[in-house]
């Protein structure tokens, strides 16, 4: 194969977040894979072409990834992209624009163990983290001291997350945030929670507490809950 495939991350939203490495790979790459699905679609595009125009003129290819649990079903689907970018590959370079980091909960991690299985050449082009944006759209710290970092799918249950010392940071938390605040508005002398719908984005909101959290958010909405220090318990 004459190709390789990036990963490029491009960033938490804001245009500006996209790194210089990931401008000049997305540039040299004739082929560009997007996700395709309910909530990422042209998500990605819509944030790149701000910064590079010339997308517009590179051939677009879309990655089916279904918002579903189903392993098989994603298996499958995660199959079929990693096959049509094989193809590319023979003779060009492909770009897969991934939101934040592709190291993080991310799609592209499936296609890239599948391509270098096939015989595919890899690389990943790192980028702004959600979380990190959102703790400087905060202005507030993720550890300070010994605390630990607990990165969690908020889909996937929050009893046994709280139960972790230090920051938990919960990504994706539009689908559980009614049961998520619930919870949270019960342990609220355990911890500081704070909250940010569309980082980066221009409908972005800021929440600094649980009770000014919304009724109803979306998809893209990360929630950062801090242990209270002893001192302000």
């Amino acid at each position: 194969m004459k190709g390789t495939l990036y990963g490029v991350g491009i960033g938490a939203g804001n245009p500006q977040f996209l790194t210089y490495q990931a401008a000049e790979c997305i540039k040299k790459c004739n082929i560009i894979a997007i996700p395709d699905s309910g909530t990422e679609n042209f998500i990605s595009y819509n944030i790149v072409v701000q910064m590079i125009p010339e997308l517009s003129q590179k051939q677009i290819i879309k990655i089916s990834t279904p918002m579903t649990k189903d392993k098989m079903v994603l298996k499958e689907h995660h199959k079929q992209g990693s096959k049509m970018i094989l193809k590319y590959l023979e003779n060009d370079n492909v770009a897969f624009l991934t939101l934040g980091d592709p190291s993080i909960y991310a799609t592209y991690m499936y296609i890239h163990k599948f391509v270098e299985k096939n015989g595919g050449q890899t690389k990943m082009i790192c980028g702004v983290p959600s979380f990190c944006a959102v703790s400087a759209a905060l202005g507030i710290s993720l550890t300070e001291g010994n605390d630990m970092l607990h990165i969690i799918p908020a889909t996937y249950g929050l009893e046994y997350a709280l139960s972790l010392s230090g920051t938990k940071i919960l990504m994706k938390a539009g689908k559980s945030f009614q049961s998520i605040k619930e919870i949270l508005f019960q342990n609220k002398n355990k911890f500081d929670c704070y909250m940010v719908e569309n980082c980066g984005m221009k409908t972005e909101k800021k929440y600094f507490s649980i009770e000014e959290f919304p009724e109803h958010t979306g998809y893209f909405s990360t929630i950062i809950i801090k242990d209270k220090k002893k001192e302000s318990l």
